[in-house]
């Protein structure tokens, strides 16, 4: 079995208005090690209004359902709604039959497509600290913000921009100098290697 990173995130502009649209992103990295070197592809996708926990959930079934075959897939989120909400509240959720304690499930039309996929895969669910130096967390977090300010999509995976972000931001900021994006899993001076 295949085993992927998965390193998603969402954004949605203007949260805090009621009275207008709220564009948001989801955007994805898939990133799979090939016993000599990481293969890496970005998946983003758009809606003219939305919340953040929508995008969230369609972060990972954007994600997901890019999968072609059953893997083994650690996804890395910093939304604790997508991250708790598949790993813990969703059976919780099922074995009520679609039903929780406190009211109707919020987003209950993705939950329940999120749950098809995750059914196709052995995952591990992992929260990472938004805006906490992990490169992978900001590279996800910019191409969702993009995504929602141009409302743009893409239909399957594209190779991906990551190292050249990476490049960028080491050269403009001095960030990521730490960060080995060449190495194998597990290997490397960085803790936030995969």
């Amino acid at each position: 079995m295949a085993q992927v990173f998965i390193h998603a995130d969402e954004s949605c502009l203007g949260n805090q208005f009621t009275d207008r649209e709220r564009p948001g992103g989801a955007a994805a990295l898939l990133e799979h090690w090939n016993g000599k070197t990481w293969r890496r592809r970005d998946l983003w996708t758009s809606d003219p209004s939305t919340t953040n926990n929508r995008m969230a959930v369609v972060s990972a079934i954007l994600a997901l359902g890019a999968l072609k075959e059953r893997c083994d897939v650690r996804f890395a989120s910093d939304s604790q709604y997508l991250v708790k909400g598949a790993s813990e509240w969703m059976p919780a959720w099922k074995k009520r039959g679609w039903k929780r304690k406190g009211g109707p499930i919020e987003n209950l039309d993705l939950w329940r497509r999120l749950e098809g996929l995750i059914a196709r895969h052995d995952i591990r669910w992992e929260w990472v600290r938004g805006h906490a130096g992990d490169p992978r967390n900001e590279y996800v977090d910019a191409l969702a913000r993009r995504a929602a300010m141009e409302l743009s999509a893409v239909a399957e995976p594209v190779p991906s921009g990551f190292e050249d972000w990476l490049q960028r931001e080491r050269e403009r900021k001095d960030r990521y100098l730490d960060y080995f994006e060449f190495a194998p899993p597990g290997k490397g001076s960085s803790s936030r290697q995969p």
